[in-house]
């Protein structure tokens, strides 16, 4: 049995309304549209939040409030897989990319406190958090802001 042998069940393919071929076809002149109006014309319809001449509703309800732009996203690395990548060169983004630790050396990381490091690190990232920061230098290592 092949694909082009199969045939659709009957009914399965219902047959497309033809309008608008004479009057003697039931769907002439007006083609099933009406007569007159915005929805009998060709062309697009009104515009989204239209309200058919009332004061539509997004403009009806008063506009208030900070709307504050969206903060940023970091890529989050925690102390305890840094200290598996025992390296001595300087841990910046380029490394933590190419190791596997972040998807995209361009945008900006954080370092996060979870885990242990006993080895001193010198970590260069965009930010840090407190915790993070204390145990990288009580181990005997650097942190570095990078600008972000």
């Amino acid at each position: 049995m092949y694909l082009t042998e199969i045939e659709r069940p009957h009914g399965a393919k219902k047959r497309r309304k033809i309008v608008g071929r004479g009057e003697s076809s039931g769907h002439g002149k007006t083609s099933t549209r009406g007569t007159k109006g915005q929805r009998a014309r060709s062309g697009r319809g009104p515009i989204l939040g239209f309200e058919g001449g009332q004061t539509p509703l997004i403009r009806r309800i008063p506009k208030r409030g900070f709307h504050h732009s969206p903060k940023q996203a970091f890529q989050i690395v925690n102390i305890g897989s840094l200290a598996k990548l025992k390296t001595d060169t300087p841990i910046n983004p380029e490394l933590l990319q190419t190791r596997g630790l972040i998807k995209n050396k361009n945008k900006p990381v954080k370092i996060l406190g979870e885990g242990k490091v006993s080895v001193s690190l010198l970590v260069k990232a965009h930010a840090f958090s407190k915790g993070a920061k204390n145990a990288i230098e009580k181990a005997g290592g650097k942190v570095e802001c990078l600008e972000p």
